[in-house]
């Protein structure tokens, strides 16, 4: 029978033991050779500049909901309720010439063409009138969308993931620095499936404009170089299947276009 002080004496020492035995693991953890992995880390993700030897690495990708008054109302959404954001992973885009993977999961794979906006700078509360300070510059964007799923997400009021992010759900063209086009306010944005037009409408018609946007994703987010936002899609969202050619365009910008396979 151990006694007490003894009981406290061996328990004081397996207490040691757990604490030195948790302290060398932490200690060990906490000082991993520069430059060594358990495996190779990821590639970096970037994008083309026009004109620029140098490309521009991607950090974040925000997309825009609603953000098109006759798009909302095309889906029998509420044009009332201000846009809102979600995300899709930076490895999830296809370059100029690429090819769309038709994914799994969905009989119902739709486009979305928008204007995305490559940050250089940002922070957390930009103000509307700070924001243009911040942008690198411009390019053309598809938001692929498994349309099914997305709307039974909206059926049981859960996230929409599975509808918006998934391989190759990202597709984005060149950009264009700002020093090219100017801060864009307006133009032709249009999108063009084998031969056919889809989508035709004007930055103009955005029911928040870029800066705004940029200042409301500010207050959710530290937004900062690498950033890219997708703005939100005209009408004339539809399916596309295997073996189309998509051609998106918007004024001043280099031209984006993919084939699903």
């Amino acid at each position: 029978m151990i006694d007490s002080t003894r009981r406290g004496i061996v328990t004081a020492g397996i207490a040691g033991v757990a604490l030195a035995s948790t302290t060398g693991i932490a200690s060990a953890a906490a000082k991993p050779k520069a430059g060594h992995y358990v495996f190779a880390p990821p590639a970096v993700i970037s994008l083309p500049v026009v004109g620029e030897t140098a490309a521009f690495p991607v950090r974040r990708i925000y997309c825009v909901g609603r953000n098109y008054a006759a798009h909302v109302r095309e889906l029998n959404n509420n044009a009332e309720e201000p846009p809102f954001f979600f995300q899709k992973q930076r490895d999830m885009i296809v370059q100029n010439g690429g090819k769309v993977r038709y994914p799994e999961l969905t009989s119902d794979f739709q486009y979305e063409t928008e204007l995305v906006v490559a940050m250089k700078s940002g922070a957390m509360d930009i103000s509307a009138e700070q924001a243009n300070q911040h942008i690198y510059g411009y390019a053309v964007g598809f938001d692929m969308t498994r349309r099914d799923r997305q709307a039974d997400m909206k059926k049981m009021q859960k996230p929409w993931e599975i509808g918006k992010s998934f391989e190759d759900a990202a597709p984005c063209s060149a950009i264009t620095s700002v020093a090219k086009t100017g801060y864009l306010s307006k133009g032709q944005i249009k999108l063009v499936v084998n031969d056919k037009t889809r989508q035709d409408s004007d930055l103009g018609d955005m029911i928040w404009n870029v800066a705004q946007i940029i200042a409301e994703l500010s207050k959710q987010v530290e937004i900062t170089a690498g950033d890219l936002i997708y703005t939100g899609t005209p009408e004339g969202v539809g399916p596309v299947v295997r073996g189309d050619r998509m051609v998106g365009t918007i004024d001043g910008l280099q031209t984006l276009i993919v084939e699903i396979v």
